[in-house]
């Protein structure tokens, strides 16, 4: 299995081609199907729509959330297809990661006009048992003046 970073850098070339080929307009579930053949292709495990139960205060529900894409049981992607996406967008992929005990996720928007401006990289530094302080990285998208 290849480490999480790993994963990143491959779905950010699977859903920038597909940006660039198809261009915005379809619906989420069109480019998550895509993206999701687009990572198998690359011999990644990836599951669609994935459901993830939660646990608070005591009370266990087994459909806590629906990741829209787990690749390799550590990357979560979470799709859009809006003009632009909003902060909660950040805090919601956040909320996913501080819930399932996963540390990086990715925010992908394909109704932007460029790929890069929707793209968002998401880390939870705190691990499943986080408390109130967690992070929203805002640093460059892959490609973006960092050496890989």
């Amino acid at each position: 299995m290849a480490d999480v970073e790993e994963l990143a850098a491959i779905a950010v070339e699977c859903g920038l081609k597909l940006h660039r080929d198809l261009g915005p307009g379809l619906l989420e579930s069109v480019y998550e199907a895509l993206l999701a053949a687009s990572l198998a292709r690359r011999g990644l495990s990836v599951e669609r729509q994935k459901v993830i139960g939660i646990e608070y205060e005591g009370v266990r529900l087994r459909e806590g959330f629906r990741a829209d894409l787990l690749v390799e049981q550590s990357l979560i992607i979470e799709i859009k297809c809006v003009e632009r996406i909003a902060p909660v967008h950040s805090r919601q992929l956040l909320t996913y990661l501080r819930l399932s005990g996963r540390t990086l996720g990715l925010l992908m928007n394909f109704g932007g006009e460029t790929f890069r401006e929707g793209l968002k990289r998401v880390v939870n530094g705190h691990g499943p048992v986080a408390s109130s302080r967690l992070c929203v990285n805002n640093s460059p998208p892959y490609g973006a003046g960092r050496k890989r």
